[in-house]
């Protein structure tokens, strides 16, 4: 029989203990999970209020935030697979996802915008490098034919 003070076994576990850190290490693993997201929001918030704002944003910096995050948080749901859904986590991951999905029209009408600036561009340069001799319209006046 063990003393008081004598330790468990090695890998033995004291009665009652087994069922209390697995708990504990449950709380622990969505506790990673719960800041993986808070990451990743954070960072996709910032840029979608950066292209709201038009501000100058740094796209590279934003991508490798969210895809550092995203990597985290892959990690962290690894940990948590198999486990029963806990409602908070269920709500902040669809609270995630809409996030992205505002993140993702935000970018999309940025990229929209600068190709439509680069089209605009390359039809000024191709128009003043030509002299006219291959153009399909005749400039008359203010007509054209």
């Amino acid at each position: 029989m063990l003393s008081p003070h004598a330790s468990p076994a090695r890998g033995a576990a004291p009665m009652g203990a087994g069922a209390r850190s697995h708990d504990e290490k449950g709380t622990v693993m969505l506790s990673l999970v719960e800041s993986a997201i808070e990451r990743l929001e954070e960072a996709v918030e910032q840029e979608t209020a950066a292209l709201h704002t038009r501000a100058g944003v740094d796209l590279k910096e934003f991508n490798d935030r969210k895809s550092q995050g995203l990597l985290e948080l892959t990690r962290a749901m690894r940990h948590v697979e198999g486990m029963a859904p806990e409602p908070a986590l269920v709500t902040r991951l669809t609270r995630l996802r809409s996030k992205l999905e505002l993140n993702s029209a935000a970018l999309k009408m940025h990229l929209d915008a600068v190709r439509e600036v680069s089209a605009v561009m390359a039809d000024a340069m191709r128009d003043a490098e030509s002299d006219g001799t291959y153009s399909r319209s005749i400039r008359t006046g203010s007509r054209t034919l």
